[in-house]
């Protein structure tokens, strides 16, 4: 007799400079560095704990930028944990996927502008997961990476319509095979 396949340890990220959001089956977290950290600590930090999460994973799935409003100085701090976060994925050699935010809203909600209280309801309506407290937002942006991630590798968390299944079409998977460390 042949073993069961196991589902894939699969993250979610949300990434940002003052609450990142974190999502593995079930569970949701924050990173959130303490008041008045800048800078490469603020960053080093952020990607210190991440490592902790992402470790044995099998997939991780990143927002990737919003060109929207902002403030233009963070942009290139943003920008580069981001990037800093990537390398310690390829680093540990797990794949990783980089998703647009209007592709995360379309799984969600259907719609590619669907709002951040959206896309929180419907993480609570699909997935029974509460996302509440400081970085609720965030946490529920991670939580439909990771089930977009567990779904674009055959293990989806719930029945989503093919309207909000088309959001894992606009989204950079990973190559595994050209995986190296």
């Amino acid at each position: 007799m042949g073993q069961s396949p196991t589902v894939p340890r699969v993250i979610g990220l949300d990434l940002s400079l003052t609450c990142t959001g974190v999502a593995g089956e079930g569970w949701t977290d924050i990173i959130r560095p303490r008041t008045g950290l800048r800078g490469h600590p603020r960053l080093a930090f952020i990607v210190d704990q991440v490592a902790i999460h992402i470790r044995n994973a099998d997939l991780v799935v990143i927002e990737g930028p919003s060109f929207g409003g902002g403030v233009a100085h963070r942009h290139e701090d943003l920008a580069g944990l981001r990037v800093m976060v990537r390398h310690a994925c390829w680093r540990r050699g797990i794949p990783y996927a980089i998703v647009p935010p209007s592709c995360r809203a379309l799984y969600a909600t259907g719609k590619g502008s669907g709002s951040k209280g959206a896309v929180r309801d419907a993480v609570r309506e699909r997935y029974g997961v509460d996302c509440d407290g400081p970085g609720r937002y965030d946490q529920a942006d991670a939580y439909v990476l990771l089930a977009m991630g567990l779904h674009h590798k055959g293990w989806p968390l719930a029945v989503v319509p093919d309207t909000h299944r088309r959001g894992l079409d606009g989204c950079q998977w990973p190559d595994t095979e050209g995986l190296a460390a």
